[in-house]
């Protein structure tokens, strides 16, 4: 564990921040000067008023994502304000750039009101290549992304919602396949109904659980049919169930899936011995899991057990996901990250667990000897250089297939070698 001390010393240190600008073109002589500036710049700007598909040749547009709060949802932070959102932000365009080498300009918008924030964005449109909405609470996200994906010609990806949505489907795909289990059959309890845990319970149902099959719990209890609390045509409405269950602990019983998305401490090991034998269990809470990996395996030796933690097996994080989502969608000029995009990157994570053959260098990453598809490996590990090739091509292709790519590939064995050797050039 690292101290606040050696946090803080990280970001102060050196050049302030985590991220700058770079040129990547030369400019030290009057030549060079004018190519970048006046009079050489009116050229490309003349082009693109001609046929503004050229804006993706001349300028950097199509590999820049804005990364986009208001701060009302940092982390486990809570509402702590954009400019104390804004290390996060940067912390999120170092991720791009590491795996997927995309751009970013960080945005932080002192903004809470959800009208005026979606209008400061969509006037942005012409700078950026795609959004990533980070950090905002719910329900003002669910608005915000739609109504930013009808006014926007670019892709707008909400990633609290369907980063941990995506990896946490490709867990479950194969824990239900190691555990014997019929996903269109399991019980799956939630703990949690913001953003990341409404998302995920569409995107189970989108995986093949059935809806009757599936209980949200909030912090006052089960989303049952009839709860006064719940307004009409509120995001838990949608998945009110009729049950006699009102407690997390009375939805546990029997259950053949939890999926936490609350806070840490809520499940006892009784909780999890209540539980149908193999149990899957992702308590992804962050820092602190709903139940620790060492109870919960204590409780149920024969769980599957994931939790949002590097130090433990089946780490769910997001940056499994958004680079490499991104990568596919910008690549083919996408309009949107859709339901068939999102699908194709949950197969191929849950896929390529599966390839075996991990890499020497996410071994001695991990400092493990061998890492073999099993209950203590459901999902790839964020350093396998391979995930930039599978789920960027699988985004690609999905979003062709779906027609929204304004660029269509026309080699993808090509694509696919462009990746290979984006992905060796990052490695080095």
């Amino acid at each position: 564990m690292i101290t606040k001390e050696e946090a803080l010393n990280y970001h102060e240190n050196g050049r302030r921040g985590k991220i700058e600008v770079v040129a990547t073109k030369p400019c030290k002589t009057q030549k060079d000067l004018s190519l970048a500036y006046t009079p050489g710049v009116a050229q490309p700007c003349i082009e693109i008023k001609k046929n503004p598909k050229l804006a993706q040749i001349y300028t950097a547009r199509q590999n820049l994502v804005a990364v986009i709060t208001n701060g009302t949802a940092v982390l486990g932070l809570g509402d702590i304000g954009a400019l104390a959102g804004k290390p996060v932000m940067e912390g999120k365009a170092v991720l791009f750039k590491r795996f997927a080498d995309i751009d970013v300009f960080d945005l932080e918008l002192d903004c809470r009101d959800k009208d005026k924030f979606i209008e400061a964005v969509a006037i942005m449109e012409p700078t950026f290549g795609g959004i990533n909405l980070e950090d905002i609470s719910a329900p003002d996200c669910f608005y915000i992304e739609n109504e930013l994906k009808k006014r926007m010609g670019i892709p707008v990806f909400h990633d609290d919602q369907h980063g941990t949505a995506i990896i946490s489907g490709a867990a479950l795909l194969n824990a239900v396949e190691l555990q014997q289990k019929d996903i269109s059959k399991i019980k799956v309890v939630f703990s949690g109904t913001g953003a990341a845990g409404t998302s995920c319970a569409k995107h189970y149902i989108a995986l093949g659980v059935k809806k009757e099959n599936l209980i949200m719990c909030d912090s006052k209890g089960v989303i049952y049919k009839g709860r006064s609390d719940i307004k009409s045509g509120s995001p838990k409405e949608e998945f009110a169930v009729e049950t006699d269950a009102r407690t997390l602990i009375d939805a546990m019983k029997d259950a053949d899936c939890f999926a936490g998305l609350s806070v840490g401490g809520l499940v006892s090991k009784d909780m999890v011995k209540s539980m149908n034998e193999r149990p899957i269990v992702f308590a992804m809470a962050n820092p602190d899991p709903e139940i620790t990996y060492d109870d919960a395996k204590s409780a149920s030796p024969d769980c599957i057990m994931a939790t949002g933690r590097s130090d433990y097996p089946n780490q769910v994080n997001n940056v499994l996901g958004f680079p490499f989502i991104f990568r596919g969608a910008l690549d083919v000029c996408a309009s949107d990250i859709n339901e068939e995009m999102k699908l194709a990157a949950t197969f191929a994570l849950a896929n390529l667990a599966k390839k075996g053959g991990v890499p020497e260098s996410v071994l001695l990453a991990y400092n493990a000897d061998n890492m073999e598809y099993g209950r203590d490996y459901i999902i790839p590990k964020p350093l396998d250089p391979r995930v930039l090739v599978d789920v960027s091509l699988a985004v690609a292709k999905a979003a062709v297939k779906s027609g929204v790519a304004k660029e269509p590939k026309n080699d993808w064995a090509q694509y696919e070698k462009e990746l290979q050797d984006l992905s060796a050039t990052i490695a080095r």
